[in-house]
This record gives structure tokens, C-alpha cells and sequence, in this order.
């Protein structure tokens, strides 16, 4: 099961250095909100965007890695 969960995060640390090339800022709000446990507001501000922003980022974000994700496997 381990084995399983590893092999899961490598996959997604793959995907995110895969939308740094795309879309570095994309890349970013997802490490500080998924990995970083930021909010909205908090991710907004060491940005210097928007609530919004960081909001549409992230939606498009974790489309973007869903896709990315289920293509490798």
C-alpha cells in the first residue's frame, strides 16, 4: 500500500514540474495551497494577485493535473 502511495506522489511532483514549465504561477499556488495548506487570501497576498486569481488559477490547476495525472496511468 505504501508502495502505491509513492509511487502516486512521485507521479504528481512529476505532473507539477510539468505545469512550472506550462504555467509556473499555476504550479505555485498549488504547492502553497495543497502542500503549504494556505488559503485563498494567504496564497493571494505572496503571489501579489488577487483572491480571484489564485481562485481561477486553482481550478484550472487542478484540471490541468487531472488531466496530466490520468494520462500517465
Amino acid at each position: 500500500m505504501a508502495q502505491i502511495k509513492a509511487r502516486e506522489l512521485v507521479a504528481l511532483d512529476d505532473a507539477l514540474h510539468a505545469l512550472a514549465e506550462v504555467d509556473p504561477r499555476k504550479s505555485r499556488i498549488v504547492e502553497m495551497r495543497f502542500f503549504g495548506g494556505l488559503t485563498v487570501k494567504e496564497t493571494a497576498e505572496v503571489v501579489k494577485v488577487s483572491s480571484d486569481t489564485v481562485m481561477q488559477d486553482w481550478k484550472l490547476a487542478r484540471a490541468w493535473l487531472l488531466t496530466e495525472l490520468s494520462s500517465r496511468a
